[in-house]
This record gives structure tokens, C-alpha cells and sequence, in this order.
């Protein structure tokens, strides 16, 4: 499947674009502004482009008003047809946000709950409770997503709503041609929805693409044959930037060595599970990590691992931003226009390089040599076989047993050619990808 070899480009559109954080009711055409970035988005090597929230809310995007409405702050339906075609004619697949498991209290359903109270129509979309009263005095309780009551919990068990969004989702395929959706918070999404979901829309697209978003447990309680392709990989999200803040290697091979190792029980060997340094819920990884040498060092280790390499806007030249106080509105800033510098150089390379190298996008996972500061480890398919090294110490380090009786290999990200059979020495702070 297309999205096995894809690196996908993370926007988040309402900070992206400069909306206003309310919803102020006023069209503005501002998600065109993608099309300028199009060919910055192609310089990053990336070949898909994951959209955050575009519909209707009334503030972030994921407290949605309206699931057929792009919201007005971004423009018109048209706009982001517009957009989503640009980007199919320059190669990139789109993947957008399905938000279901909650809506904003602008959503339509329940504002006619709260005119209608048990007479509306849209009652049973909700978990409703009359025999209660809400925080903001509704005359009735209701469920919201983990005590926020701004995000009105979805009744997935109802026919009519499952129905009612497996339209809305037709529709986008039919207006936008998206190729796949990110389920926001699916580790609490019903799963039959999931399955019914899968089977929907693998019937019109064989290849859409369904990535769930999973912040802890099982995986595969989700990522199966019957309902997602693929999970946010946050256990290796940790591990990577805190292994490279403790000078601490053990730990993401172990994440590593666990999820995709060789034993038996490794628990998602063979299944892609999209990685990522940092997001529109977490700190700029810029602003995470301690020492800024290792900034180059965590993106090349996230492209070599298993999985679909993810990039944030703006992070791929270093932007700073740390979440505070609850906040995510650092986190989403608008850019005038994208910056190139040394780090997106690396990055296009590590993208091109993911993209085209049969063994990092399907190979196996094998760990050869590590220490505290330092990660070898191998990936192979079929007769392909590539070596990824990091050195993230301060000192030169010699490989001995990890490339022991590998001979001539190349250095994939600069061309450089070693003779690797007595062993190498890695300099301070680098990473190679040699073949």
C-alpha cells in the first residue's frame, strides 16, 4: 500500500493559517495558503500531507459544529477542494482528521437538544441524562470526552448517527478525493464504529489509509485486519527524545527491540505505525531536547526505525514552542513562509532516502551494538540490507562487532564510501546509513 513507503507532512490548517482561535463566523479563504507551500512541502521529501481538523468548530477544530462545512476561518468547501487537488497533481496522498468520538455544543445535533430537550430528534446521538443537571445549566447532563464538556460525547451505537457520518466521509472522499483519515482519540472509539469504518470505505478506496490516534496501550487492539492500518506510535515518541536527554540509548532500543524485535513475542512486527518527534499536542522537539546536536541525530534515527516517518510543520527547521499551562496555542503558530536551513537539507535527504529504500520501509529490525551513546542497528528485506549508526556522544566511537564482515558500504546520506570488515570509527555526534 501507497502509505508502507510514504513520509507525511503534518499541518495543523487553524494555527497554519492564521485563523482567529474563536470561531468568528467570517469566511476567509486563508487554507489556500497550503498551495504556496506546496513546493516547500516537496523540498521536505514528504509525499503525503496529514490535515488537522478542517470542519466547522467552534474553536480548535476537533469541537466540531458541522462535518460537510469546511470552517468558514479557512475558507469554502471549494477552497479546500482546491487545496486537496493542488496537492494531488504535485503527488502528495491526503489524509484528514475524522473526529467522531465527540462535537463541539455548536454542533447542530445537540443545539436542538438543548431547544428540544426530549423531544429532539437528535436525542439519542448522545448519552443524555435528564435527571441531572450540566455545568451550563442545559437542564440535563451529558457525557463529554474525558470531563471536558466543551466536547459532547458521540453515541456510536446509534444506527442513525453511524449513518449520518459514514455520509459526511463519502462526501469528503467525493469532493476532496482524501485518501485516508487520522481518528482522533481512538483508543476510546467504539470499535465496531472502527469496523464498520474499514469496511465502508475500503469499498470505494481499496487503498485508504485509517491511522488511529493510541497515547498508551495495545496497538493491535485497534490496528488489526478488521478495523485500523496503523497507530501514533507514542511509546517510541518518548523513547526517542528521551533516550537522546538521559544520553541513554537502551531505552529506545528496547521500545524498538520490543514492538519489532526478532523474537517471537515482538508485538507489531510487520505492521507500520506512524512516527513522529514531536506533534500538535506535544513541545517542539527543538525546545525538548537539551543538547541541540542531537536535534539532527533524532530525526535520522525516526526515519531509520519501523514505521511511516511524520514531520510538524515548521519543526523541520528547528521552530521552538513548549505546551504550558494546558495550552497547545504555541504549538500551532501560522509561519509567513517556511525557512530552509541545514536541518530540512537533512531532512529532505532522510525523507528521499525512507522513500526509496525497500528495506526501511518493509525490513525487519535487528539491534547490533549499543551502548549509552551509541545505536547500531540493521534493517533487511529479501537481499537489501541497510546499517544505521548513531553516535550521539561527544567523543568518536569504533563499531566493531555491529559491521564486523560487512566490507565496502556507502553512506546513503552523503555518498561517502567506507571499508567497514575490521570495524569504523563513528564521529561525535553523526548518523549514517550505510549499504
Amino acid at each position: 500500500m501507497w502509505y508502507e513507503e510514504a513520509v507525511f507532512y503534518q499541518i495543523y490548517p487553524l494555527g497554519f493559517c492564521g485563523a482567529p482561535p474563536e470561531n468568528d463566523g467570517v469566511t476567509v479563504s486563508r487554507i489556500r495558503k497550503v498551495i504556496d507551500w506546496i513546493p516547500h512541502i516537496k523540498k521536505t521529501g514528504a509525499t503525503a500531507v496529514y490535515f488537522s481538523p478542517v470542519f466547522e468548530s467552534d474553536r480548535h477544530g476537533y469541537d466540531t459544529r458541522d462535518y460537510r462545512k469546511i470552517d468558514v476561518r479557512l475558507g469554502t468547501n471549494a477552497d479546500f477542494a482546491d487545496v486537496c487537488a493542488k496537492l494531488h497533481e504535485n503527488g502528495f496522498k491526503v489524509v484528514i482528521d475524522g473526529v467522531f468520538n465527540h462535537v463541539g455544543r455548536g454542533f447542530f445535533g445537540f443545539q436542538d437538544v438543548i431547544k428540544c430537550k426530549r423531544s429532539s430528534k437528535y436525542l439519542n446521538w448522545f448519552y443524555i441524562n435528564f435527571n441531572e443537571n450540566s455545568f451550563y445549566n442545559d437542564g440535563f447532563w451529558y457525557d463529554g470526552w474525558e470531563g471536558h464538556y466543551e466536547l459532547v460525547k458521540l453515541n456510536l451505537d446509534n444506527p442513525e448517527l453511524v449513518s449520518y457520518l459514514l455520509a459526511c466521509v463519502k462526501s469528503w472522499i467525493e469532493q476532496y478525493d482524501i485518501d485516508g483519515l487520522r481518528l482522533d482519540v481512538a483508543y476510546c472509539l467504539n470499535k465496531e464504529f472502527m469496523k464498520k469504518l474499514r469496511q465502508f470505505v475500503k469499498q470505494i478506496k481499496p487503498d485508504f489509509f485509517l491511522v488511529g490516534e493510541m497515547i498508551h496501550g495495545d496497538y493491535n487492539t485497534i490496528v488489526n485486519e478488521d478495523m485500523l492500518d496503523s497507530a501514533t506510535n507514542y511509546e517510541c515518541y518518548k523513547g526517542l527524545h528521551s533516550s537522546f536527554n538521559s544520553m541513554n540509548m537502551f531505552e529506545i532500543a528496547h521500545s524498538l527491540m520490543r514492538q519489532f524485535g526478532e523474537e517471537n513475542w515482538t508485538l507489531y512486527k510487520g505492521k507500520h505505525l506512524l512516527n513522529f518527534v514531536d506533534n500538535h499536542d506535544v513541545s517542539r522537539i527543538a525546545s525538548v531536547l537539551k543538547n541541540k546536536r542531537h536535534l539532527l541525530l533524532i530525526y535520522g534515527l525516526m526515519y531509520a526505525m519501523p514505521g511511516i516517518p511524520c514531520i510538524y510543520y515548521g519543526s523541520e527547521w528547528g521552530t521552538e514552542a513548549e505546551k504550558r499551562n494546558d495550552s497547545d496555542l504555541p504549538l500551532r503558530p501560522s509561519f509567513e513562509k517556511p525557512i530552509e536551513n541545514n536541518l530540512t537539507k537533512y531532512i529532505e535527504r532522510f525523507s528521499k532516502i525512507h522513500s526509496r529504500t525497500k528495506a526501511l520501509c518493509y525490513g525487519d529490525f535487528k539491534s547490533l551494538e549499543l551502548t549509552n551513546h551509541q545505536f547500531v542497528f540493521s534493517r533487511k528485506c529479501d537481499d537489501q540490507e541497510i546499517v544505521v549508526a548513531i553516535n550521539a556522544g561527544e567523543n568518536p566511537f569504533y563499531v566493531d562487532k555491529g559491521l564486523h564482515g560487512r566490507e565496502k558500504m556507502t553512506d546513503l546520506i552523503t555518498g561517502q564510501k567506507y571499508d567497514c570488515n575490521n570495524g569504523m570509527e563513528l564521529k561525535p555526534y553523526s548518523v549514517l546509513y550505510l549499504m
